[in-house]
């Protein structure tokens, strides 16, 4: 008769006999004792848990998308193998689902008095910083019979940064920047633009650049070139509000703001204009000041990190109270929100005055591609209706960003792909009439 399971073991140790086993109390110990025996000797022979030593090292920081190693180093001074299961306890947002099983759990054989080190690797899937667990050790003596578990606490922090996926777009954009800058044959001229230099006139120039001071001194017709004004105060403030809070496809608006708002500040920097960063709802959650040049992406890049929305109005009136105090001289406020009729008819437009007196005010909304998709389905019913839905929802948008246009506010609407790179274009607008 073929023995399975605990039979086949007992009768590994010695404890049956070939043929059927019949119980009784001398054969329940006589099958006990030897396992009894081995377990014993399994559990002597396996290495304490809680005198081992565990320490971290690797990456501290990640941008979303991206991989982090954190190195975990198990030192077992005791004079017993370790032969063990390791689980590293994360949050669920430090790996991609159906992920965290394998990129959690470790085996490992450790040496008396030595040590080894495993690698946990991490792609979180969530911005803001992502604390380690504790680390849970299951020591196995010789032959697998027993085993000790404990768990030790190995604090570690990665911060996950935002991804920056519109850093694409810079190259071209420093390049338009270079023309506007003089650095290039294309040169342009704009109310409150700095005199750059003279040279000859060519077709097409514009007349109203002609210095007839110079031309007469000379043989040739001599025209004054001009390049954007240097210096200015750029003051990004981000909507950290309940709309903020809307995903528009799989990110929050406030995620495609902030990369909006970070490609602006790398531009507005680079043309060596100085840059600050304001998080408002209720309450300021972030504040970025006074950093050169150098400093301003990496330190825009950290304050974003761990902000997320608020589900709260936000309070236009203290937001406003807040951006005039923080940018006390004229500056180019750019306020990246949403074009809800509500929020900005009840919230904006009435403390709008305020801001648009003494700065130049530039609104950036993120715009959901899927409602443009709506607006041109067709063929049955349904389909109409989300047509008719989505057509409603635009015509409202349009009617909101004329009502701030009326007020002299320049308005970005587009989706989250083209968001980033319409207001750095809209940044080099401004620029090049002369308008910060």
């Amino acid at each position: 008769m073929a023995l399975t399971g605990r039979a086949a073991l007992l009768a590994a140790l010695g404890a049956l006999p070939i043929g059927i086993w019949e119980p009784s109390w001398t054969g329940i110990l006589a099958v006990n004792a030897p396992l009894a025996l081995a377990c014993a000797c399994d559990a002597a022979l396996a290495a304490p848990v809680r005198r081992l030593g565990l320490t971290r090292s690797g990456d501290t920081s990640v941008r979303l998308g991206e991989t982090a190693d954190v190195t975990l180093t198990v030192t077992n001074p005791s004079g017993r193998p370790l032969r063990a299961q390791l689980r590293d306890a994360w949050p669920p947002s430090s790996w991609e689902p159906g992920t965290e099983v394998a990129a959690s759990r470790h085996r490992l054989t450790v040496p008396p008095g030595e040590r080894r080190r495993l690698t946990t690797r991490l792609r979180p899937t969530r911005r803001g910083d992502r604390q380690s667990d504790r680390v849970t050790i299951r020591s196995y003596g010789p032959l697998g019979l027993f085993s000790r578990q404990g768990s030790h606490k190995v604090p570690w922090t990665v911060r996950v940064l935002p991804p920056f996926t519109s850093r694409k777009h810079l190259p071209s954009r420093l390049a338009r920047l270079r023309e506007l800058d003089g650095r290039t044959s294309v040169l342009t001229r704009g109310e409150g633009t700095e005199f750059d230099s003279l040279r000859e006139y060519v077709p097409g120039d514009d007349t109203r650049s002609i210095d007839w001071r110079a031309t007469a001194r000379q043989t040739t017709v001599a025209v004054r070139t001009w390049r954007p004004e240097r210096d200015r105060h750029i003051l990004l403030v981000l909507d950290t509000g309940r709309t903020s809070a809307g995903r528009v496809g799989n990110a929050p608006r406030l995620d495609s703001s902030m990369d909006a708002a970070l490609l602006l500040g790398a531009l507005a920097s680079r043309a060596g204009d100085r840059v600050d960063l304001l998080a408002y709802d209720r309450r300021v959650r972030a504040l970025v000041q006074g950093r050169a040049a150098g400093e301003v992406l990496p330190s825009l890049v950290a304050a974003m990190a761990t902000l997320e929305p608020e589900l709260v109005e936000t309070d236009a009136r203290g937001l406003a109270a807040t951006a005039l105090r923080t940018a006390p001289r004229r500056s180019l406020i750019v306020l990246l929100t949403s074009l809800d009729a509500a929020p900005i008819e009840e919230g904006l437009l009435p403390v709008l005055s305020s801001l648009t007196q003494r700065h130049t005010v530039l609104v950036a909304s993120v715009a959901d591609p899927h409602i443009a998709h709506m607006a041109t389905a067709r063929g049955n019913a349904e389909a109409v209706y989300e047509a008719a839905a989505a057509a409603q929802a635009q015509t409202e948008r349009h009617r909101t960003a004329e009502q701030l246009q009326r007020h002299g506010v320049t308005v970005v609407d587009a989706t989250p792909d083209d968001l980033a790179p319409a207001l750095a274009d809209a940044y080099l607008a401004l620029k090049a009439a002369g308008r910060l």
